[in-house]
């Protein structure tokens, strides 16, 4: 005689939702918990030591790897991502201008450990007198006041960096144009470094006034219009003397020029960051002389 089967109960939906609703619950239970083992490791001082170690080593690496090879010369720097920077922690725009000016100085202790020779960087274009005219005063204040640190900065003088303002000086409040003459003609004899400052800067307008100039040169018979090359197109534009740079970087991750040094980009390698101008980190700008270092070997530049 056969056994008789007992038919199985089929779980109801109710059952199957409580067994997920617990499994759910375990889950996140696990997941809090390993957020917050994984919080207190990130913020105790023993993982703190070690990845800063660690990233001293990365750093170390590449910075061998740098100085195996030939430094650019000349590294230019668009400087954007301030005010982006500033609003992203509910600050104003002069305190992200502020933290973009501290990375400036960081910055130029970085050339100097990669001997770089000449630092050109663009702290205010001619469109930028466009902006609210609260904040183009606030650039303004904070530019005289760097420009009149920098006079009293020993770095400056340790290193012999010449300083030149690069741009319409004119449209400069007097001030501020006082202040910019009188550290380029404080620095004028210093050969070992040069930091170039784009202000009240665009490039459009630069090629312009260097026709003109040309063009008053052959008016008055001092030049021929047969000699005008580009050695004597370079002699009339704001960056006389200063080697085209090897390299344009730009952050924030924005991927153009914006009218910057545009007759002297014709062979600069360019290279673009995500990261905002005052979370610029030391490493990034390693990476960025690296690539340039490896594109100009590839190419056999």
């Amino acid at each position: 005689m056969e056994e008789e089967k007992i038919p199985s109960k089929k779980p109801s939906l109710k059952s199957l939702a409580g067994k997920q609703i617990d499994k759910l619950e375990e889950y996140a239970l696990h997941s809090n918990i390993i957020r917050k083992l994984g919080s207190m490791i990130y913020n105790s001082a023993p993982y703190n030591h070690i990845s800063k170690k660690i990233d001293e080593f990365r750093d170390y690496k590449l910075i061998d790897q740098i100085k195996k090879n030939k430094a650019p010369e000349h590294v230019a720097i668009i400087m954007d991502g301030n005010r982006r920077f500033a609003e992203e922690l509910g600050l104003s725009p002069n305190k992200g201008h502020i933290f973009g000016r501290d990375k400036l100085e960081e910055v130029l202790e970085w050339c100097f450990d990669l001997s770089i020779k000449n630092l050109t960087v663009y702290a205010f274009s001619t469109e930028n007198f466009e902006r609210d005219s609260i904040e183009v005063r606030e650039l303004m204040d904070l530019c005289k006041k760097e420009l009149e640190s920098a006079s009293k900065d020993s770095r400056i003088h340790k290193n012999q960096v010449r300083i030149r303002v690069i741009g319409h000086l004119e449209s400069l409040p007097d001030d501020i144009s006082k202040s910019a003459r009188f550290i380029m003609d404080e620095t004028k004899d210093y050969d070992k470094y040069s930091l170039n400052i784009a202000l009240a800067y665009g490039g459009r307008e630069e090629i312009i006034q260097a026709i003109q100039k040309i063009a008053g040169a052959v008016k008055e018979g001092s030049l021929k219009i047969e000699d005008i090359k580009e050695p004597i197109v370079s002699k009339y534009l704001y960056t006389n003397g200063i080697p085209d740079p090897d390299l344009i970087l730009r952050t924030s991750g924005e991927e153009r020029i914006s009218n910057f040094l545009l007759w002297q980009l014709a062979y600069s390698e360019l290279y673009f960051s995500d990261v905002y101008w005052p979370a610029f980190q030391k490493r990034e700008f390693l990476r960025a002389i690296r690539t340039c270092q490896q594109r100009k070997r590839r190419f056999g530049k």
